[in-house]
């Protein structure tokens, strides 16, 4: 029942969509109206600057630490886990608060990676620079070290991390299939030119 709980709760958090409430504070429109469409980091950047995008980047981020940190508390079943981790992300992408209408999930992932073991989070931080500095894609750089994420987790953590972490990382990769297409069209633009207005968060 405590691990029941614990997803429901993880998927409720992960619900809380910073974006649309951090605009809305500031007095802003909602994000899913404007840019991209998209209510995630990216796209508060265009709408709102670095300031209010940081903000939401870091809760984001929490959504999905939070969770996984308190049910470690309580739950020892690295599997259950590793559920309570994808229930954040899933609740980030389809928020049942907001009409099912999330963002791309990529803070929110890791936040979870850290909030499993630090040294998942370092990993990914660690792939995302070496990607971005040798090909220049953000997005590229983001989906890249988002699937090598379950493999890492499997090698340093644990196998029952491995099926939940993948099934969280395929959700990311669902909702860049634009950002997708146009790295194979080789549209994407690369990092430090102008963005079009589907963003990679």
């Amino acid at each position: 029942m405590a691990i029941l709980i614990f997803i429901i709760l993880s998927y409720l958090c992960g619900s809380i969509s910073s974006a649309i409430l951090v605009c809305k504070a500031a007095g802003l429109p909602d994000p899913r109206t404007q840019g991209s469409g998209n209510p995630g980091a990216t796209n508060v950047l265009r709408v709102g600057g670095k300031g209010l995008a940081a903000i939401v980047l870091l809760l984001d981020a929490l959504k999905g630490l939070i969770p996984v940190v308190l049910a470690k508390l309580f739950i020892s079943n690295e599997l259950a886990l590793g559920f309570v981790a994808f229930a954040a992300v899933l609740g980030h992408m389809y928020p049942v608060f907001f009409k099912f209408q999330g963002g791309k999930g990529v803070a929110t992932y890791i936040g979870v990676l850290f909030g499993v073991h630090w040294t998942l989070g370092l990993v990914f931080l660690v792939t995302w620079l070496v990607v971005a500095a040798i090909f220049r894609y953000s997005s590229l750089a983001a989906l890249v070290a988002t699937v090598a994420a379950p493999f890492s987790a499997f090698w340093l953590v644990g196998s029952y991390y491995f099926a939940p972490l993948l099934l969280a990382a395929a959700l990311v990769l669902y909702r860049h299939q634009g950002n997708i297409a146009r790295l194979m069209n080789r549209t994407e633009p690369k990092i430090g030119k102008k963005k079009p207005e589907a963003g990679s968060n």
